[in-house]
């Protein structure tokens, strides 16, 4: 027999970005937790609304399931003496165990015969496991943000009303804290009232939904944009699906409706991002859009069905209104104001204590902006410059005061209306791209390098003051700067040297930070060498090969790409494995700190010595020649034709001769191969 089990727990509202985290959690910990305790079990179902979390297990069985465990004891002749009477030391076994003697068998072991017992564990019943495994749950549900409530000691994201616990149509009895389980839950707050009791988990779900509560969020997701297409279509119109926002409306509503507002067309005067990050952000309304532009609608998904709609709706204009009559109020106030203005405010804005103000930051940055293009694009220098100048100036906006999502995006908005070069503020916007996981980069070199400059600044400085990331603690998103550098300069393939443009930034932090120039350099570079590995193994690059060619250097990461890039397409080749137990034979056996590659020929005793030198010397300008290109494919594909040489050379010679000279050659002879391929990648660091 098999039965559902059903788990309900009852809350205050709980906030809408802290949903996905809680049911993600639930459904492994079930999982791990039913593994764990032996007990099969068919689909499990985690879902919930703002004020309810619900785990669904679908035919789990009545018992664990039955265990055999073979326990070894000691020698059998320990156990037993020479007339087969069980000795002391096999009564202690047997004691220890729990089991008779006359249970003791004896079974041929690798090293030797051993007395071993087999015990047998029936399994406990199920709903007596399940009271202390819901209690465990709720206590372990981690929250970005918990609290206690009245003089209970459990913390969690909002205060716990009920607990609904059902084995089959049996009600698990257990308590934390005064609240007691049963098989009784509540409908939506305001449209359903009283009690619902439930005495089968298959009719959970209907019945919540007869009492206007949609609890799968899956399909109170759908429903929702179904509803936000229909009301924008009744207009002709569309809304652009935002998943991050279709999340966050979700878990904010059990019964969802969606409403067809207005607002006055004067305010598409303001920029379209005003108005939309004023609705999405700040209201959670669903923009409407015709032909590619916004029209003045917008859509409100509601909790409730009330007798008048209407109500609903004029509300929602009304505190719309409000919002955007502050927003062009604001926007008309700071075009009033010079970009230049705003940037000379930012003296008295301090961007941290011991790096100082964040005007102090933008001529830094301004500065590591210009070498950048100084080396990279200098036809663009003064672009750069200007771009780097402006960048932070909406800071001091009352716009971004207000709406704090919109810096950068007012940047670009005000430097358009003061006829700045469109570069210059295309750059302002894009220097704080990529803002998340995911996002789009700069696609003009004034955003990318005075985002680079921004950022290397920002890394430098926290590490030379002593602030660095630890474990999962990485307050200031120092780990995510270092990323999105690395994007950008793989993206734009940029040529830059990483190293000295870390010495670069600190020269300018001099008189800022308490480290030593040189013990600041290597922590940032190897902070650098770290997210590098990272990236190129969340991109499906095998570690081994990202290690061994981040070994031989990390200054100028495209470039390091390329040969990243070359290593893996060769080890695609299903020779790979073969080939590189030759080439890491000879890399192995070469001492460290041995740099001689000058050959005698005259040394030579074997022919194969002849044959190998007279093999590299023939492709070893060919080689030089792919690498000098950055085509380390083909210059790969070159050295490893060696592999036949190679091989008879291994067969056929003594490298480690008696004969101090004679060895010293042969090893030379090696070095030639192993440096050409230290060009490109430490072969000691691939795993075959």
């Amino acid at each position: 027999m098999k039965r559902h089990l059903l788990f309900e727990i009852g809350t205050e509202e709980i906030p809408a970005r802290f949903m996905e985290g809680a049911l993600a959690f639930i459904e492994k910990y079930t999982r791990e937790k039913f593994t764990e305790y032996r007990i099969e079990h068919g689909n499990i179902k985690v879902t919930g609304t703002p004020r309810r979390l619900v785990l669904f297990v679908g035919d789990v069985a009545e018992r664990q399931s039955r265990r055999e465990e073979e326990i070894i004891g000691p020698p059998a002749e320990r156990a037993f003496d020479v007339s087969g009477n069980v000795t002391k030391a096999g009564e202690g076994f047997a004691r220890s165990h729990g089991v008779s003697v006359s249970d003791l068998k004896i079974k041929k072991t690798p090293k030797g015969e051993y007395v071993y017992i087999v015990k047998v564990d029936e399994g406990e019943e199920t709903k007596k496991i399940l009271p202390n495994f819901f209690i465990e749950l709720v206590k372990s549900i981690p929250w970005p943000k918990s609290m206690r409530w009245g003089s209970r000691r459990i913390r969690f994201a909002r205060p716990i009303h009920w607990f609904l616990a059902l084995f089959g149509k049996e009600v698990i009895e257990f308590e934390i804290e005064g609240i007691k389980s049963g098989n009784v839950t509540y409908g939506h707050r305001f449209m359903s009232s009283g009690k619902i009791v439930i005495n089968d988990p298959k009719v959970y779900f209907q019945k919540l939904k007869e009492n206007f509560v949609i609890v799968d969020h899956v399909e109170r997701r759908n429903l929702i944009w179904k509803q936000v297409e229909e009301c924008a279509n009744s207009i002709g119109a569309i809304v652009e699906r935002d998943e991050k926002l279709l999340d966050e409306v979700n878990f904010l509503v059990e019964y969802p409706v969606a409403l067809l507002g207005r607002f006055e067309k004067k305010y598409l005067e303001l920029p379209q991002e005003v108005l939309k990050v004023t609705m999405k952000e700040h209201q959670r309304y669903f923009p409407v859009i015709k032909n590619g532009k916004l029209e003045p609608y917008f859509i409100v998904v509601a909790n409730i069905i009330t007798n008048d709609m209407s109500v609903i709706v004029k509300g929602n204009e009304r505190v719309l209104k409000a919002r955007l009559n502050d927003a062009r109020f604001f926007f008309n106030e700071d075009k009033k104001v010079p970009l230049e203005v705003m940037v000379e405010k930012l003296k008295n804005v301090v961007f941290q204590e011991k790096l100082g103000t964040s005007y102090e930051k933008v001529m830094r940055f301004r500065r590591i902006a210009n070498y950048l293009a100084e080396r990279l694009v200098p036809h663009k220098v003064s672009i750069v410059d200007r771009c780097a100048y402006l960048c932070k100036a909406d800071l001091e906006s009352q716009m971004v005061y207000e709406f704090p999502e919109l810096q950068g995006i007012m940047g670009r908005e005000y430097a358009y209306i003061k006829g700045e070069d469109s570069e210059v503020a295309e750059g302002i916007f894009e220097h704080y791209l990529p803002r998340f996981a995911g996002d789009e980069l700069p696609r003009t070199d004034a955003g990318a390098l005075v985002g680079i400059a921004d950022r290397i600044d920002t890394i430098v400085g926290y590490f030379g003051i002593g602030v660095i990331p630890t474990g999962s603690e990485d307050p200031f998103g120092l780990r995510r700067d270092a990323l999105a550098i690395i994007q950008i300069i793989l993206d734009k393939k940029y040529r830059l040297d990483l190293r000295g443009l870390v010495r670069f930034t600190i020269e300018g932090l001099l008189d800022k930070i308490s480290k030593k120039p040189d013990e600041l350099e290597e922590e940032v570079i190897s902070f650098f060498t770290t997210r590098l590995y990272s990236y190129f193994v969340n991109e499906g690059i095998r570690s081994d090969i990202v290690e061994a060619v981040i070994d031989t250097g990390v200054e100028d990461i495209y470039d390091l790409k390329l040969k990243i890039d070359a290593l893996n397409e060769i080890s695609k080749d299903e020779k790979f494995e073969d080939i590189m137990r030759t080439f890491k034979r000879v890399v192995n056996i070469i001492p460290e700190g041995f740099e001689r590659v000058d050959v005698d020929e005259n040394l030579f005793e074997k022919d194969e010595e002849r044959k190998l030198y007279d093999a590299i010397r023939e492709l070893e300008d060919r080689v030089r020649e792919y690498i000098g290109k950055e085509d380390y494919a083909s210059a790969l594909r070159e050295l490893l034709t060696l592999k036949g040489v190679v091989d008879s050379f291994f067969d056929n010679v003594l490298v480690m001769d008696k004969h101090e000279e004679r060895k010293n050659n042969r090893l030379a002879l090696l070095n030639r191969i192993a440096s050409l391929f230290r060009r490109i990648a430490n072969l000691k660091k691939v795993t075959v």
